[in-house]
């Protein structure tokens, strides 16, 4: 048998490409055998997990816009039931929590037979926030103490007053017999517009009145009428 150099050159190729092909089976993992060959399929990029939604820490809301507090739904028609004819007109109520900010609609207006409802801004009297925070701190039914009474109230006749068209306010509870006297009335401001909320963030405050937005006043007088009842408190 003759070795020629030929015969040398094609040996050491072999070996080469032997060792090759045993260096790329030991780098394939022992979990993929000759029979589980890797597909397209496999290579597919690994679908990103969702992100998972940012959780927003729960805050209680002591009061709320165009709804009115059960609690405070209830002393309403208690009020209605204990001043019974004295209230003419018994389809529609007013109901202002004054346990809400100044910037938020708390005059709520609701339609006893329809279970409707509906919300406006209302200022309260200076006497009530002196500091003028935006929130009531305190009732009166003092005379000169400019504060916003708390109880049930009788809508009475129209008149056109120093603050343009007004209605008068029959106060019908202890806390707030000296409304004709003191002239507690339901009338329009500038201060309790919408556009003040933009300056301070707060309305301006009344004299102890129910004072309303300017161009809500006919809206107000529409759904109150007379011999309805307005009934106001916080707690």
């Amino acid at each position: 048998m003759t070795y020629n150099h030929d015969d040398a050159a094609h040996g050491r190729r072999a070996i080469l490409k032997n060792g090759l092909v045993l260096a790329g089976a030991l780098a394939i993992p022992s979990a993929v055998s000759a029979t589980q060959r890797l597909t397209a399929r496999d290579l597919k990029p690994v679908k990103q997990p969702p992100v998972p939604a940012a959780r927003v820490p729960a805050q209680a809301v002591a009061t709320s816009p165009r709804v009115v507090r059960p609690d405070l739904f209830r002393r309403a028609m208690a009020a209605m039931q204990q001043h019974g004819s004295r209230i003419t007109h018994r389809d529609r109520i007013a109901v202002v929590d004054f346990a809400a900010s100044s910037s938020q609609p708390r005059f709520h207006f609701i339609d006893l037979v329809s279970g409707q409802s509906s919300s406006l801004l209302v200022a309260h009297g200076s006497g009530s926030d002196p500091a003028h925070t935006g929130y009531l701190q305190r009732f009166s039914n003092a005379f000169g103490s400019n504060a916003s009474s708390e109880g049930a109230f009788l809508t009475d006749s129209y008149y056109t007053g120093k603050h343009g068209r007004s209605q008068r306010l029959v106060g019908m509870d202890p806390t707030n017999n000296n409304a004709m006297g003191r002239a507690i009335v339901v009338h329009s401001a500038w201060y309790a517009n919408k556009d003040v909320l933009k300056g301070r963030g707060v309305l301006g405050r009344s004299q102890g009145c129910f004072a309303v937005g300017e161009r809500d006043l006919d809206q107000v007088f529409a759904r109150l009428g007379i011999g309805r009842m307005i009934f106001a408190a916080k707690a």
